[in-house]
């Protein structure tokens, strides 16, 4: 498996906190909503479930990411419907009580000979990932 990981952002919350707010990803729904047009249009067509979010993107189709662990320290999401095994994870580093570090990976199982290819592109997708979350908090 390959892992790309965003840059890591601190946000003014406790990791407890953070965990119960993305224990119902229904809750996501109004802050997509609200981003800028421009920067919904980066992520995409993306809906959510309790405990799934789907990503329809035109170079691969619907990919189902759907919660395999919710922790104080990390929300693991495994894809369902990928044409490759892949997780999503938010890991949840506290800082102190009041502060915590997220940092969005993208661990993906691609053939070695194709991640200078898609490594750029799975790379934005993590660093978009951290980021989209950072602003949801």
């Amino acid at each position: 498996m390959s892992k790309y990981s965003s840059q890591p952002v601190v946000v003014k919350r406790s990791a407890e906190t953070i965990a119960e707010q993305f224990a119902d990803f229904r809750r996501l729904q109004s802050a997509l909503d609200n981003l800028p047009a421009d920067e919904k249009a980066k992520v995409g067509d993306v809906s959510f479930t309790e405990d799934t979010i789907k990503i329809s993107t035109q170079q691969v189709g619907e990919i189902k990411f759907k919660v395999d662990r919710r922790t104080p320290e990390a929300i693991s999401l495994k894809a369902e419907k990928s044409p490759v095994p892949m997780n999503l994870i938010l890991e949840m580093k506290p800082v102190d009580a009041e502060s915590t570090e997220l940092t969005g990976v993208i661990d993906v199982d691609i053939p070695m000979m194709l991640r200078p290819i898609v490594g750029p592109t799975l790379q934005k997708a993590a660093d978009q990932f951290g980021s989209l979350f950072a602003r949801f908090v």
